[in-house]
């Protein structure tokens, strides 16, 4: 395996950007591995940190395995305000980077930029659609599997009230959240029930955010006024920042949490396993290690991938602790409504879906 540099912004107008080696400033080191090859992928996170127990992770998981499979080297920088994206998609392009990864709808614009100033530098983007030869967007369809989740959420609940809320007001986030009310409402037309669906309106599209996904604080504070509200299902989609929620579903006893992107039970710290239902998942290391290994071949194409649940893009993770506490039937439900969005019988429709 060859070694990774990795790369840090701090906020300020030096535009520099530091080596994040145990928080100490350092040059940039060029790998020295003999196995090293002479391709460079590298990655710009938006927000938070590379194990952020959602789509940071699971996008630097995905190419940690090309660095582990395909011999490349590695790159990584993690934005720390707006300001940095730029300034972190120059330095890469600057530093020799073949392949740059932008995670995170906030990078559009940059992305888009940088792609242009760029032109022999291919990029991909998760989260966001940006046109450009050398631009491959990654999104997902998550609505779909979001589906699946309300309706086994709605199954699951004792109190008759389920809830989500979201790290920012945006379409990944949203996504999410249409599809999870839509379940909810499924579970009720074909069971005669009445399950509440707090947190989150489809129809009118308000709810609850954070307006951050970082701070497990505020997070926290709006799982707390939810399970108030009685709900024992929480769906947080607000990457590391929903880690709040888990506290305090475990903090309230007989809730319930269902994580997104990467799966939280493998993610998240394991006093929070046994709350773990399921995530919502964005299966993003098969989507980008084959990108990574299309460019390193010369096959690269610009365009889009759409993750859905026809190309396992998104799914819904294993039950883990929770399998015994879901009723087999409840359980063939969801795997028949999987088949039916799947055929077509069943069509899961969000604004916020990519397109």
């Amino acid at each position: 395996m060859t070694s990774s540099t990795s790369f840090l912004r701090i906020p300020a107008a030096s535009a520099v950007v530091l080596l994040a080696l145990a928080g100490c400033a350092a040059a940039p080191d060029e790998s020295t591995d003999a196995a090293a090859s002479d391709y460079t992928a590298c990655m710009v996170a938006n927000s938070g940190n590379l194990e952020d127990r959602s789509f940071n992770q699971a996008s630097y998981e995905a190419l940690q395995r090309a660095e582990s499979e395909l011999g490349i080297e590695l790159r990584t920088a993690v934005s720390q305000s707006e300001g940095d994206y730029e300034t972190n998609i120059n330095a890469m392009a600057d530093a020799g980077c073949d392949y740059i990864l932008t995670v995170g709808w906030e990078l559009g614009e940059a992305t888009s930029v940088g792609a242009e100033t760029y032109p022999d530098i291919n990029f991909s983007i998760v989260d966001e659609t940006v046109e450009g030869d050398n631009i491959r967007s990654i999104v997902y369809d998550t609505a779909q599997a979001a589906f699946l989740a309300g309706y086994l959420a709605a199954g699951l609940s004792q109190t008759g009230v389920v809830g989500t809320f979201g790290g920012g007001n945006q379409p990944p986030v949203t996504v999410f959240m249409d599809g999870y009310w839509d379940g909810v409402q499924h579970y009720n037309a074909e069971k005669g029930t009445n399950v509440r669906v707090v947190g989150w309106d489809k129809p009118s599209q308000t709810g609850s955010f954070t307006d951050d996904f970082v701070n497990a604080v505020l997070a926290r504070t709006l799982a707390d006024g939810l399970i108030e509200q009685g709900a024992d299902i929480v769906m947080p989609v607000a990457a590391q920042a929903g880690e709040g929620a888990a506290t305090a579903a475990l903090e309230a006893g007989g809730v319930g949490i269902i994580w997104v992107d990467a799966d939280g039970y493998e993610t998240l710290a394991e006093q929070f396993r046994p709350l773990i239902v399921t995530t919502v998942l964005k299966q993003m290391s098969d989507a980008v290690y084959e990108i990574v290994s299309q460019d390193l071949e010369g096959e690269f194409e610009g365009g889009s991938y759409i993750g859905t649940l026809e190309n396992n893009g998104v799914a819904l993770a294993p039950f883990h602790d929770w399998e015994s506490k879901v009723p087999a039937e409840l359980a063939d439900e969801v795997e028949a409504l999987r088949d039916a969005i799947i055929a077509g019988d069943i069509v899961v429709e969000s604004g916020s879906s990519p397109r």
